[in-house]
């Protein structure tokens, strides 16, 4: 016999299971602290150290900003100042390579989390965007996601982030997985 729960019951359930993973409206005053990182881009077609486009430069800082207020807004989770550690995040960056470097810097900043950003060109108007939570203390992967991004606008990679922010970092996991 299967036992079917209701999906409010289930909604309630994931709720509460995320008030301590990330926090949550409820869990206000005991707002979970997390470093927050710009977010970043790997563009194939920049070599030999060059920088991003202004206009690509510009939506990475619309990015980071985006997450920082949809993670306070929607999960009640406080950005922590990445100034203290500015040195070594400038000498470990681009961060998506640095093999492990991002939990201990945040574990540094006193943050429980450690949210990056990340965005691969493929083209000009085609990029797909990661952003990844993880535990400050140990490394360990605690929400992801991803999409693709096939336009070029500021409202574009806006509504990606929000999408990903309700779809996959804060919606409820399918099953067998966490």
């Amino acid at each position: 016999m299967t036992l079917r729960v209701p999906p409010a019951v289930r909604r309630h359930a994931l709720a509460l299971a995320l008030v301590p993973l990330l926090g949550g409206a409820a869990a206000a005053e005991d707002a979970r602290k997390a470093a927050i990182f710009p977010a970043e881009m790997n563009d194939p077609t920049l070599a030999y150290g060059r920088k991003n486009l202004p206009a690509d430069q510009k939506r990475l800082g619309l990015v980071t900003d985006v997450l920082k207020a949809q993670l306070s807004e929607k999960a009640g989770i406080e950005s922590v100042d990445l100034g203290p550690q500015a040195d070594e995040i400038r000498k470990e960056s681009p961060l998506y390579k640095c093999n492990g470097c991002v939990p201990p810097i945040a574990k540094a900043l006193g943050a429980d989390l450690a949210v990056t950003s990340f965005a691969d060109k493929g083209a000009n108007q085609l990029f797909n965007l990661m952003i990844v939570i993880s535990e400050a203390e140990s490394g360990k992967v605690v929400r992801q996601g991803q999409v693709t991004i096939r336009a070029n606008t500021d409202d574009d990679w806006s509504h990606a982030v929000r999408w990903i922010v309700k779809n996959r970092l804060l919606a409820e996991p399918l099953p067998g997985r966490s």
